[in-house]
C-alpha cells in the first residue's frame, strides 16, 4: 500500500513538472534586461514596468501567434559584466524568443557578443552615441541626428550659446556624442577654449567643484550653455548643486539627454524650472494615442507614476516585433527580422514611427523646457527625422552606411563599395 501511495505521488509530481513544462512551451518567452538595482535602478525599473504592461496588453488581446507571452524579468544590477551574464541566461537556459532591455551603452556593449554569439534579438530602447550596428539589435532610441546635434542647434540659434560644457558620465556613450559635438561645434565656429569637457564616474556626488568650473566660464560674458550626458542617480546632486550655486536657466541653461520625467520625480523642480532636455517623447505631447497610454499607465501603476521616452521606444519596439511575428508567422529571429524593415507603428506625439533598413526608428525631436510640477512644456518639435547609424561629424563614419535589408550589411563603406568588418570604436 505504501509502494502504490509513493508511486502515485511520485507520479502526480511527475505530471505537475510535465504539465509545468508544457505550459512553458505553450508560452512565446520575452527577456526583460533592466537594472532593478544599483545607480541605474532609477531610470530602469520604469522600463521592466513598461514591459509587463505591454505584455499583460498584448496576452488580453489573446497573445501572439495562438500563444500566451510569458515576461522572464532578470536584475543585471547596474553591473556591466553581469548584463552579458544575464542575456546569456535569457537565451540559454530561459530560450526567449527576444529581449528588451539595456539603458546604458556599456551595458549595450556588453550584451552585444552574446547576443550576435547566440543570433538573439535585442530591442534596445535609450538614446545612444551612433557609431553602431547590429543585425541583432533595433535601436529604437534617439541616435545622435536625432537628439544631439538638434539640442546643440537650439543653444546656438534659439539661445545663443557661446560656450560649451559637454559634462558626461565617463563611459562610452558620454565619451562618443561628446566627440561627435566637439566636431560639429568646431565646425561651426566654436573655438576650442570655448568647449569644456568633464567626466565623471557612476553615481557622483559632489557637484560643487564643477558647478562652479562650468560658472567661471562665463567670467569673459560670453553666453555659456551645459549639454548633459550625465547619467542615472547623479543626476540628482548635479541639479541640487546648481540650484545651491543659484545658477538658474536663464544664467546657464542646461540640456540634458538623459533626464526625464521619471528622473525629474525624485528632484524639487522648483529651482529647475527653464532648463531643457531633448527627446523624441514627453509626457506632455497632446495626442489621442498619448492620452490613451498615459491613462492606461497611471490606471496600471498608480496616479503618480509618470511616463518617459524609453518607454515609448519600448512602445513602439514591442508592437513592431508582434507585428513582424506575425506577419512572419513565426518569432524566429531571422523571419522576424526579415519582417521589421518597413513596420510602421503610431508614435505618442501623433506621427508615425518606421522602421528603417539601418535598424533605426525615424522619430520626431522634441525640446522640452521643465515645470514645476515635473513636467515638460514641449518648445519645438520636428517631423519625423531617420535615424542616422553613422555620424556625419567623424571622418571614419561619414563615409559609412548602414543597410540590413539590401546590402547586408551594418558597415557598408560608400567609398570603396565595400562592407567593413571592423572599426576602433565599434
Amino acid at each position: 500500500m505504501n509502494f502504490l501511495k509513493s508511486t502515485l505521488a511520485g507520479s502526480a509530481v511527475f505530471a505537475t513538472f510535465a504539465s509545468a513544462a508544457l505550459a512553458a512551451e505553450d508560452t512565446i518567452k520575452v527577456g526583460v534586461l533592466h537594472s532593478l538595482s544599483g545607480t541605474m535602478a532609477i531610470s530602469e525599473t520604469t522600463l521592466k514596468d513598461t514591459m509587463l504592461m505591454l505584455i499583460d496588453q498584448q496576452n488580453a488581446k489573446g497573445g501572439l501567434l495562438g500563444k500566451q507571452l510569458e515576461a522572464v524579468v532578470v536584475d543585471p544590477a547596474s553591473d556591466w559584466p553581469l548584463f552579458a551574464e544575464k542575456a546569456r541566461e535569457l537565451l540559454s537556459v530561459h530560450e526567449v524568443d527576444v529581449i528588451f532591455g539595456n539603458w546604458t551603452s556599456v551595458s549595450r556593449k556588453s550584451v552585444l557578443p552574446v547576443i550576435e554569439e547566440l543570433n538573439g534579438l535585442l530591442f534596445y530602447p535609450v538614446q545612444y552615441e551612433g557609431e553602431e550596428s547590429s543585425k541583432n539589435v533595433f535601436y529604437t532610441g534617439a541616435a545622435p541626428n536625432q537628439q544631439a546635434i538638434p539640442a546643440t542647434d537650439y543653444f546656438l540659434e534659439e539661445l545663443g550659446v557661446e560656450k560649451f560644457a559637454l559634462l558626461g558620465t565617463d563611459y562610452v556613450y558620454p565619451r562618443t556624442t561628446n566627440n561627435i559635438l566637439e566636431s560639429y561645434l568646431k565646425g561651426k565656429g566654436i573655438a576650442d577654449s570655448d568647449i569644456f569637457v568633464n567626466y565623471t564616474p557612476f553615481g557622483h556626488s559632489d557637484w560643487s567643484k564643477i558647478v562652479a568650473d562650468v560658472v567661471a566660464l562665463g567670467a569673459d560674458g560670453k553666453k555659456v550653455g551645459v549639454i548633459s550626458t550625465i547619467n542615472g542617480d547623479a543626476n540628482i546632486g548635479f541639479y541640487k548643486e546648481l540650484a545651491a550655486a543659484g545658477v538658474s536657466a536663464d544664467d546657464i541653461p542646461v540640456v540634458a539627454f538623459s533626464v526625464g520625467e521619471e528622473e525629474l520625480a525624485g528632484l524639487d523642480t522648483s529651482n529647475l524650472v527653464g532648463h531643457l532636455a531633448a527627446w523624441n517623447y514627453f509626457q506632455s505631447a497632446e495626442s489621442d494615442v498619448n492620452a490613451e497610454f498615459v491613462e492606461t499607465w497611471k490606471a496600471t501603476m498608480g496616479e503618480e507614476r509618470v511616463t518617459n521616452d524609453p518607454m515609448e521606444a519600448h512602445f513602439i519596439g514591442f508592437n513592431m516585433w508582434v507585428n513582424a511575428a506575425t506577419e512572419a508567422g513565426s518569432t524566429e529571429v531571422d523571419a522576424v527580422r526579415a519582417e521589421m524593415y518597413g513596420q510602421e507603428f503610431p508614435n505618442l506625439t501623433g506621427g508615425t514611427a518606421v522602421m528603417l533598413p539601418n535598424h533605426h526608428l525615424a522619430k520626431p525631436v522634441l525640446i522640452g523646457e521643465i515645470q514645476d510640477d515635473g513636467q515638460f512644456d514641449i518648445i519645438s518639435q520636428t517631423t519625423e527625422v531617420p535615424g542616422d547609424a553613422w555620424t556625419d561629424y567623424l571622418p571614419e563614419s561619414a563615409v559609412l552606411i548602414s543597410d540590413w535589408k539590401e546590402l547586408g550589411c551594418g558597415m557598408y563603406n560608400t567609398e570603396t563599395k565595400s562592407c567593413v568588418q571592423t572599426l576602433s570604436n565599434y
